[in-house]
């Protein structure tokens, strides 16, 4: 079958678009003919590799798929072959207190694909018949694989780990990608008070005001942490969400009102850097981590993309045969929303 991969760890110049053996499949397996799946910044990193990551060699990249079930393990139930299916991108296990709860990325054997096994970059992959779920005739391929990783991350930690209340005021720190697109609609859909969203450029500030945003700001114009304050009379907001990490950290807790939470969901500029303890004690704040989500989450979440209450951002759709191009789109990261692949 035909893949992206790579066969050593480091730069794009290592990713290859080739044929490799098609995956066989366990008895609680399910063998998936997949129709689309949805680049991730993961990619990247997973390509360039760190400390501890031991992955098989070729890798098959991708962490978000969606397709049709080609062929089924001997155990499997309630499956049958030509089912359209989302796919789950957390691996949990029910040997562990917290697998056997759901609880799938709190697992000690927790696992993505495409990052720690292989992934949807292919046209075939095999999964676990408990990561499936199944999709209405109306849903695209495209929406389900371009929401998958980055709606369960933002509804887990919005919702399940921030209890995000309605009328309470959010700040989401990025304004194109994807968990940030998701992250305004799930405020929005959840009565968020006032939105604040904090982006590069005019244009993905323009994306997030038709997402739900109510205030914007750009950060290449004016400091974002001083438009805070000011926009909300120097009181700050209840919640901010924040996956860019070591140069927004310090502005995040700024912008917090006393008693406010802060999510971080990611690190994307670094994962170490100074906190002034003083504003976490002095104005009684909350910092809230958050990976992922569970498998209720991301039922609950998918379901909300099938019945048409939330819409994945999709910036292009490229053909299988031109993964290399898409992820050096991602690399340079002028990108809105979510690049895709039509398998």
């Amino acid at each position: 079958m035909k893949a992206v991969v790579f066969y050593e760890h480091g730069l794009l110049e290592n990713v290859q678009y080739t044929e490799v053996p098609e995956p066989e499949i366990g008895p609680d397996e399910v063998l998936i003919a997949n129709k689309a799946a949805a680049l991730n910044r993961l990619d990247l990193w997973v390509l360039a590799g760190w400390p501890g990551l031991n992955l098989k060699l070729p890798h098959i990249m991708g962490s978000d798929g969606a397709g049709v079930v080609a062929r089924i393990g001997s155990r499997v139930t309630g499956f049958s072959e030509g089912d359209r299916v989302a796919i789950n991108p957390s691996l949990g296990s029910d040997a562990d207190y917290f697998g056997r709860r759901g609880l799938d990325n709190m697992s000690d054997n927790f696992a993505i694909l495409g990052e720690h096994v292989d992934g949807f970059f292919a046209e075939y992959t095999a999964v676990p018949a408990r990561n499936l779920l199944k999709m209405p005739d109306h849903a695209k391929f495209e929406d389900a694989a371009a929401a998958s990783l980055v709606y369960v991350t933002a509804w887990h930690s919005l919702i399940t780990r921030g209890g995000l209340q309605a009328g309470e005021s959010v700040l989401i720190v990025g304004a194109g990608g994807g968990v940030n697109t998701a992250a305004i609609q799930i405020a929005r859909l959840a009565g968020a008070g006032r939105i604040y969203v904090v982006g590069s450029t005019d244009e993905k500030l323009a994306l997030a005001e038709s997402l739900g945003a109510d205030v914007l700001i750009n950060r290449s114009k004016e400091d974002w942490g001083k438009a805070i304050f000011k926009a909300t009379n120097r009181r700050g907001v209840d919640i901010v969400v924040d996956n860019v990490g070591a140069a927004t950290f310090h502005g995040s807790l700024r912008a917090l009102k006393k008693g406010g939470r802060l999510l971080t969901v990611g690190n994307t500029s670094g994962p170490k850097f100074e906190i002034d303890n003083r504003l976490i004690f002095g104005k009684h704040l909350s910092i809230i981590g958050s990976t992922m989500g569970s498998s209720a989450d991301y039922e609950t979440v998918m379901n909300l993309i099938f019945n048409g209450r939330l819409q994945p951002v999709i910036d292009t759709i490229y053909p299988l045969s031109e993964g290399l191009t898409a992820l050096h789109r991602l690399e340079e990261g002028d990108v809105t929303g979510k690049l895709v692949l039509q398998i």
